[in-house]
């Protein structure tokens, strides 16, 4: 099976069912069970938006730069797509360049993502970033590391 391009339409919709799926067993066996109860109360009670923004995907692919809109309620993704840089109206904005994608994608941590500065805060309230943040630490990441993993292009 062929693995979808980078921010397409088919790379977004298997980044909403990974997210939609939640994180995998492997990842909810480290953890105490009233973590994971704690972590599902805040999920189902979660209203928020982002748009997480590759500041310089290489040629080839249609929009430069491009966001995941990713549009939370009810306990689950109601909204995943590729839109434009600044086309989607969303509680917080972030950005992050292609290589730290991509490290995301091979299995670079979330935590230091954000603690490392590689992804940024650009637009929205950071107040609301950080009530965001067990959520972003939490969601199954694109990752070549076990299950949930959400595929990307071989273009490196």
């Amino acid at each position: 099976m062929t693995e979808p391009e980078f921010f397409s339409p088919q790379w977004a919709a298997a980044v909403r069912d990974a997210l939609a799926a939640g994180p995998p067993e492997q990842a909810r066996a480290g953890k105490l069970a009233m973590y994971w109860d704690f972590f599902d109360k805040v999920k189902a009670s979660y209203t928020s938006s982002w748009a997480l923004g590759c500041r310089d995907l290489p040629a080839g692919h249609a929009a430069k730069p491009a966001s995941l809109y990713i549009q939370w309620g009810g306990g689950t993704v109601t909204a995943c797509h590729v839109t434009g840089p600044r086309t989607s109206k969303s509680h917080v904005r972030l950005g992050m360049d292609y290589a730290d994608w991509q490290a995301l994608h091979d299995g670079y941590d979330a935590q230091r993502t954000v603690m490392y500065r590689k992804i940024l805060v650009e637009e929205g309230n950071i107040l609301e970033f950080f009530k965001d943040d067990l959520l972003l630490h939490r969601v199954p990441w694109p990752s070549r590391q076990g299950a949930g993993r959400v595929p990307r292009t071989g273009a490196r």
